[in-house]
């Protein structure tokens, strides 16, 4: 597997809300990424919602072999367009469905669940056994390859485990916010591939030293440097930045070769920019200092 991926939330409308203003182009950006060697994409039912689904359908279907899609279930949008989490089995059985056909495939090669592990405040109403019950079914009839979770904690990942192998983790991590450093490491130990959402820390990875510094030396965007780390972070890590835009997926996709060039002691210092030994999972982990 490419361990660059593609996240295709920023294909939808504005607030991840309907159609984007060309679909065309939408679908043109997700060929253009299979061409480029990407094999894992990362979308949701709620990105739309079910709209960005469909268009990975438009211009993947029938998705090639050898690239995974993995599908989150277990969150609506309000009316509002406000995301809610609904782990319900009927909400999740029936999500599995709708993305099937949105993208044209009779079977999902991943489906995760969403969770609330990774989410201030946050509370979840269904019991997870309940949840991945459901999704274990329709793996059982072939409908589902592999079952991941999303914003899950360690004792989340440890439960669903008992209910059943979990294949992927998708939790927030990136250079600037390391609060999912503990499920990082368990992943690790059991052979799980970790997927860090936010991989670009939300835009704001500009005037930190540690990036500017490689990203000078190397001729390379903060951004590619961003992506390096986390790709030399872990050998477990599969980064899915997202844009809609054909020059910087190719920015993005050339953040592998960047990581080969990163010196060892430039990966340290990019480590070190955070203290990892106080992250908190569901509350952003702040840089030591801020070198602006």
């Amino acid at each position: 597997m490419n361990r660059v991926g593609y996240g295709a939330m920023q294909l939808a409308g504005p607030r991840v809300w309907g159609l984007p203003d060309d679909p065309e182009a939408a679908r043109r950006v997700l060929r253009l990424a299979v061409e480029l060697g990407v094999t894992f994409f990362d979308t949701a039912n709620a990105y739309g919602p079910r709209t960005v689904n469909q268009l990975i359908g438009q211009a993947l279907g029938p998705i090639p072999a050898g690239v995974i899609v993995g599908n989150k279930v277990g969150a609506e949008r309000g009316p509002d367009k406000s995301w809610v989490v609904d782990g319900r089995p009927e909400t999740v059985r029936r999500q599995v469905h709708e993305a099937l056909t949105d993208m044209g495939t009779e079977a999902s090669e991943l489906t995760y669940l969403r969770l609330v592990g990774d989410s201030p405040g946050a509370h979840q109403d269904v019991p997870l056994e309940e949840s991945l019950g459901a999704l274990v079914q329709l793996r059982d009839q072939g409908l589902i390859r592999r079952i991941g979770l999303s914003g899950a904690s360690p004792q989340m990942l440890a439960r669903a485990q008992q209910t059943t192998p979990i294949a992927a983790v998708q939790n927030r991590f990136n250079l600037l916010d390391r609060s999912g450093v503990q499920v990082l490491a368990d992943c690790e130990t059991q052979g799980i591939l970790f997927i860090p959402y936010f991989p670009l820390a939300a835009g704001q990875l500009s005037g930190h030293q540690e990036l500017t510094g490689p990203a000078e030396r190397l001729g390379a965007t903060p951004a590619q440097i961003a992506l390096a780390w986390l790709l030399r972070r872990s050998p477990s890590i599969v980064v899915i930045p997202g844009t809609s835009n054909p020059d910087h997926l190719r920015s993005n996709i050339a953040a592998s070769e960047v990581a080969e060039q990163l010196t060892d002691t430039e990966v340290a210092r990019l480590t070190a920019l955070v203290d990892e030994s106080q992250a908190v999972l569901d509350r952003p982990t702040p840089p030591i200092q801020s070198h602006r």
